[in-house]
Formats: C-alpha cells, structure tokens, sequence
C-alpha cells in the first residue's frame, strides 16, 4: 500500500507516511486506495483482531506488517463498549470511547501510533541517532493521550502545544505532569495558532535540519487509521446483532474522528448515514449547507477540544469526495452552541441518568434534533471523553 498525498505531488509507504506526519508539500498522506471488505466474511469479534483484519491492507508491503497484529494486541488493550440506552425515542446506543489511559477517545490512535513508530523508529537512517521529535498541537485531549502514550519510550521526545486558557483544568493536569520527554508549552492563542505553528516547523528548513520531526495530529494517517476500527466494530456488532444498518453521530472539531468513521463506511462496513456534531465553530456545517469552504478564527466553547475553526482533515474529506454533491448526499453537519450542550447535559441527566462530557453533548443534541421519523432508525453516538475531565462544567 502507498500513501499519497492529497497535494498530488509525493507518495511513500506507510513507514514513511507514519513518519514524517506530513508530506514534504505540506499535504496529507492518504491511502492510494481503500480496501472493500465485505461485513460478513469479518468473522472476527474483539477490537485487536477487528483491528489486524481491517487494517492489514493498509500495512501490505510495509516494514511493519509483521507486527500489526502485536501493536494491535498492545495499543487496543482497554475496553471500547457499545451499550444501548434505554427510554429514548428509538433504537440509539452509545459508543464509549473514554475507557484509555486518559479518558478519551485520543487513546486509541495515540497509542497505536507510539507502537507504530516505536517498531518503525530502526527502519529510519541508522547514522542519525537523533531522538525523534514529536510535534503536536491540542485543543485538551490529544496532548494528554500522546504524552501519556510515547512517555518513557527511549528513541522519542514530544512537544505539546496548547493554548493558554481554553482546555480544562484536568485537561491541563495531563499535559503537563509528565516530565522526562514530554514537555508542553502553553501557547497565548488558539488551537488553530497551536496547529499552524506545529506546520510551520515542518516547513521551516532550519528546523527541519536541527531535527528529525514527526507529528502526532490526526494529520497523521497512523492516528486515523486505529480510529477507523472502532466505528467498523460498532457497526459490525450492531449489525450482527439486529440485522440493521446503523448510523452514526460523530462530534467533530479537527475532522479527525469524523473522517475515521467516513473511511470506515466507504471500506464497506455497514454504516448508514453519518452526521457530525459539531460546537459553535461552524465552518464545516456552514460548508456543507453552501459549498463555500471558509476557515475562520475559532472561537472558544464548553466544548473546547473541538474549538477548530480551519480543520487539517478538510484535505482527506475533499480527496474522498472531489464532487462537492457526492459529499453533501453522504455526509451532514448540527453544529450546537453552548447554551444548548448546557441544556442536553442536564436534560440527559434528569431524564435519563447519563452524564455527558460537552463533546459527547454536541452528539445527542443532534440526535434529540432529528425528525421523528428518523429516529426509527438505529444510531450510534460516539461517545469522546469522560465527563470527569470536564467536571468544571458538567457540575
């Protein structure tokens, strides 16, 4: 399998794409291709053996596939439940995606992407024995899962960027306790100013030289690909148990989870219509209701891991779906604001006794705003972190 980038103009295997993060034109790497699989003949059932069957052919021809099924076994090592909720309007369940280290769904791909490289780190220039730099910028979840998940490896260091007063105060906790060869820095902006100085130092030619980066972001493709298994798993299980195919409600903010589930349905996995939730932050809501892709300076919200205003992952969804009206028949978009996640989380809990972090909120608030029609239908709603990480707010 090659990966190519979304630019057109470099591709590498998938060592190379896993990395180097991105491209040397600044792109994403994709796959050059997407398997098709059919859900019946995946007669496997856990998420380690899910995981080695559907990501086999993305590691075809890599120096790693010999070790897909042990990274598998080691970085998919905690429970990922799919429990149905009882007294709702129709068939939903919950896919409960904060069971990891750090209590949210950044885990999965963090730690298999710290496997990956671990085992990837000798088929680099074996002259250079500098450490391998990791570069990732956060909004509150993904530097804690990839701090707690390269932390202690010989080989790598990391360097967490976050911006200053915008993630929670468990949130900054984990990004910041770790020492050793984690550091984090509190940047004064946005996540999206995070992001763009995680690119610009790969594009700087003096930093490039001084040292051998990579990045941790789900610019990454070995942090999408892990992402992929759970929604495929969820949607085999459900499937397998009641016949029908679900849908999905994703929240999104970087459109990292969201495309993982989109790869997911488009390799054949029974997964209906897809909709991601997103916060106050309306640039991909407002794209797909007009067709006019606008980044724009994100503004902060409860849900503050999703506060991104200039997805990265805008690249992969376009090289999917080049026709803006392939996109628009596949794929929607409820953006909520504060008011309302305040609203659902006390709602859900009154009614129901769930307890929602503000993420997860954005999610069954677009489940709650479907027609009743739809609701006959079986969804699915990603769950993406612990409530406990955002007990400032929940409380």
């Amino acid at each position: 399998m090659k990966y190519l980038s979304t630019g057109g103009g470099h591709e590498t295997d998938l060592v190379g794409a896993i990395m180097q993060g991105l491209a040397p034109d600044g792109r994403l790497y994709v796959p050059e291709a997407l398997p098709q699989f059919d859900p019946a003949a995946v007669e496997v059932d856990s998420i380690p053996e899910i995981a080695a069957t559907l990501l086999e052919p993305f590691f075809d021809d890599s120096a790693l596939a010999p070790s897909l099924g042990e990274i598998c076994r080691d970085a998919l090592n905690f429970p990922i439940p799919l429990r149905a909720l009882e007294s709702r309007d129709g068939p939903v369940a919950v896919l409960e995606l904060f069971h990891g280290p750090t209590a949210a769904f950044k885990d999965v791909g963090a730690r298999f992407l710290a496997a990956s490289m671990e085992r990837a780190l000798p088929e680099l220039d074996a002259s250079d024995t500098r450490p391998l730099t990791i570069l990732v910028a956060t909004s509150g979840d993904t530097g804690g899962a990839v701090a707690a998940a390269f932390h202690g490896r010989p080989g790598f260091r990391v360097g967490v960027l976050f911006p200053k007063g915008q993630v929670s105060p468990r949130q900054q906790h984990q990004l910041t306790c770790w020492g050793g060869n984690i550091r984090s820095f509190e940047v004064d902006g946005s996540f999206d100013d995070c992001q763009a100085l995680v690119k610009g130092a790969f594009g700087d030619p003096v930093i490039s030289a001084t040292h051998r980066l990579g990045a941790a972001n789900s610019i990454n493709v070995g942090r999408l690909l892990p992402q992929v298994v759970y929604h495929a798993a969820a949607s085999l299980w459900y499937w397998r148990e009641h016949g029908v195919t679900p849908n999905f409600i994703v929240p999104t903010g970087n459109l990292g989870n969201a495309m993982a589930c989109i790869w997911a349905r488009a390799i054949g996995m029974p997964i209906g219509q897809i909709i991601l939730a997103t916060n106050a932050n309306r640039t991909i809501p407002d794209y797909l209701a007009t067709g006019d892709w606008q980044p724009r300076a994100s503004i902060q919200t409860l849900a503050s891991a999703m506060d991104v205003g200039d997805p990265s992952n805008m690249e992969r969804l376009a090289h999917l779906y080049p026709a803006f009206a392939d996109l628009r028949d596949r794929v929607e978009a409820c953006p909520v604001d504060d008011d309302a996640i305040r609203g659902q989380i006390a709602r859900d809990y009154e009614r129901h006794g769930d307890i929602w972090c503000p993420h997860t909120a954005t999610g069954f608030r677009a489940y709650d705003a479907l027609p009743a029609a739809s609701k006959r239908d079986a969804w699915i709603v990603a769950a993406t972190a612990h409530p406990a990480k955002f007990d400032n707010i929940v409380e």
